[in-house]
C-alpha cells in the first residue's frame, strides 16, 4: 500500500478516459523497468509478540529511527505512516507488517541490492529497539485479536467492510505477507499476453513459494495458507479474472471489471470517507451517496485500483500477486521468475505455448488445490513440480537472453537457484518447516522467531 494519495487530477467525466489511464502506462522495451515489493512481520525479540504502532519500541520509533538513512516521513493525521526516498516507499500494513515498495529498476543485480540495503536498515534499528524482522506468508503464532491495528484511515474502513463479505479478509489484512514484483507492457497487445501468461502461471509461483503452514503455533493443513486466504475475503474484488482469457479483452474489458467492484472510499483534504459498498459507475454520474454532486478525479481511480486483488493485477503495470513472503533470497528469486518468463519475447511465447491450452476448468483446480498441495498438485497428467521446473528452464533462458551482467560478468539467471533447488527437491518452504516443526522444533513455532529472522 502506497502513502495517502493526492486529491488532484482532472475530473472523469467518461469511461474511457480510465481505460486509457491504463494504456499510458505502455513504454517501450528499454524504458520498462522491475519494481519488487516485500512484506514482513515486526515483533519483539523478547517475547516474539507483534508491534504496537505506539511506545518506545512501537513501529511509530521505527519508522522515525529509519530517517537517518534518508528517508522522508509521511504522516496521516499527525501519525507517521509511511516513509519516502525517490521512488521508493516504506509503508505499513495493516497489522504492522512492514512493506518496502521498491524503486524501478533496470536489473534484477539493483533489485537484489535495494532488499539487501533496506534490510540491513530495518535490522540495525530493530537491534536498538530489540525488535526483529521475518518473512513468512502467515503469522505463525498469533491469534488476530493479539495484533495490534495501524493507524491508517482506509484500513478502518476496510475492516469494517472486509467481515460482510469473506470470513477471512480481516487474516488477509492482519496476518499475511508477500512478495511481489511490477512490471512493464509494450501495448495492449502486449500486456493482453503478459497477464494470461502470468495468471495462469501464478499458483506456480504459490506452490514455490509456499511458507505458510502453521496457524497460531500449530500446523494448518496448508502449504500456503495465506494463499488460501484469498479465496475466502471478497468475491466481487479477487480471484483469478476467467474474462482475461477470453477474445477481446484488454484495458476497457478490465475498466468494465473495475466498474463493478464495489468501492472502499474516497480520500478528500486529507481524510478517507467511507463509501464502502458504492458504486463508482453512481460516482462518475454523480450520484454516489458519500459525495453527492460530486464527480470523480482520474486519482480517484487510481485509489480505486488499488482495492481490486486478483492474483494478477493491472494498473499501469502487471503486479504479481501469488507468492507468500520469505527470506532474502527469495525476495529477489520471485521478480527473477517473472522477468525471466514477461521480458524476454522467446520466454514469453515458450510460457504461452504452455499454457494457452489450458482450461478455465483447470486453471480454477490450479487455484484450489495449489495451497494446499503446492507442488505436489496433480495436473495434467503429471505434478506442479513438474510444470515449475519447466517453467524454470524458460524464465533461466529469458533471463540468459537479457544479457544483464553485474559487475563480476554473471547475468541474472542465478537469481533463479533457490527455486531450483525447491523444484528439483521438491521440498517447499512449507516442508521444510514442517520437518522442523515435527522433528529439533519438538512441535513448537517459537525458533522460527530465531532461526528465520532476517
Amino acid at each position: 500500500m502506497s502513502a495517502p494519495p493526492q486529491t488532484r487530477g482532472e475530473p472523469i467525466t467518461d469511461r474511457r478516459q480510465l481505460a486509457a489511464y491504463l494504456e499510458s502506462g505502455s513504454k517501450p522495451t528499454d524504458q520498462w523497468r522491475i519494481g519488487t515489493e516485500h512484506e514482513k512481520f515486526a515483533y519483539r525479540v523478547s517475547d516474539h509478540r507483534p508491534l504496537p504502532y505506539e511506545g518506545p519500541d512501537g513501529i511509530g520509533e521505527l519508522l522515525t529511527r529509519l530517517q537517518r538513512f534518508g528517508w522522508d516521513p509521511v504522516e496521516e493525521k499527525g501519525n507517521l505512516i509511511a516513509l519516502t526516498q525517490g521512488m521508493a516507499n516504506i509503508t505499513l500494513e495493516p497489522g504492522g507488517q512492514v512493506e518496502l515498495s521498491g524503486a524501478p529498476l533496470e536489473t534484477l543485480h539493483q533489485t537484489c541490492a535495494e532488499v539487501h540495503r533496506h534490510l540491513e536498515q530495518v535490522k540495525e534499528i530493530g537491534g536498538e529497539l530489540g525488535i526483529a524482522m521475518m518473512g513468512l506468508g502467515f503469522q505463525p503464532k498469533w491469534r488476530r485479536d493479539e495484533i495490534p491495528w495501524m493507524p491508517k484511515g482506509r484500513y478502518r474502513i476496510m475492516g469494517d467492510y472486509m467481515p460482510k463479505r469473506g470470513n477471512l479478509g480481516l487474516d488477509m489484512m492482519m496476518r499475511t505477507c508477500t512478495v511481489q514484483v511490477n512490471l512493464d507492457f509494450a501495448s495492449e497487445a502486449d500486456m493482453v499476453k503478459k497477464f494470461r501468461v502470468s495468471l495462469a502461471l501464478q499458483p506456480i509461483a504459490t506452490a514455490l513459494f509456499a511458507n505458510s503452514p502453521f496457524t497460531e503455533g500449530k500446523p494448518n493443513g496448508f502449504q500456503s495458507f495465506r494463499s488460501h486466504i484469498w479465496t475466502d475475503t471478497d468475491p466481487d474484488r479477487t480471484g483469478d479474472l476467467p474474462f482475461v482469457f477470453e477474445d477481446g479483452f484488454g484495458f476497457e474489458r478490465y475498466v468494465d471489471y473495475l466498474l463493478d467492484v464495489p468501492m472502499y472510499f474516497v480520500y478528500r483534504d486529507g481524510a478517507y470517507i467511507d463509501a464502502s459498498g458504492q458504486s463508482f459507475r453512481d460516482f462518475m454520474q454523480g450520484r454516489l451517496p458519500a459525495l453527492p454532486g460530486e464527480v470523480p478525479l482520474i486519482t480517484d481511480w487510481a485509489d480505486h485500483m488499488t482495492t481490486s486483488f486478483p492474483e494478477v493485477r493491472l494498473k499501469k503495470y502487471l503486479e504479481m500477486r501469488g507468492a507468500d513472503g520469505g527470506p532474502w533470497r527469495r525476495l529477489c528469486a520471485l521478480p527473477a521468475l517473472w522477468v525471466g518468463l514477461l521480458y524476454d519475447s522467446q520466454a514469453l511465447d515458450a510460457a504461452w505455448d504452455l499454457v494457452k491450452g489450458w482450461t478455465t476448468e483447470e486453471r480454477a483446480h490450479l487455484r484450489a488445490e495449489v495451497p494446499r498441495h503446492a507442488l505436489r498438485t496433480p495436473f495434467r497428467g503429471r505434478t506442479v513440480r513438474e510444470v515449475a521446473l519447466e517453467v524454470l528452464e524458460i524464465a533461466r533462458g529469458g533471463l540468459a537472453r537479457r544479457a544483464r551482467n553485474d559487475n563480476w560478468g554473471d547475468d541474472e539467471a542465478h537469481f533463479l537457484n533457490t527455486l531450483l533447488d525447491i523444484a528439483e527437491s521438491g521440498q517447499t518452504p512449507a516442508d521444510e518447516l514442517l520437518a522442523k516443526f515435527n522433528g529439533p522444533w519438538g512441535g513448537s513455532v517459537d525458533p522460527v522467531f530465531k532461526e528465520y529472522a532476517y
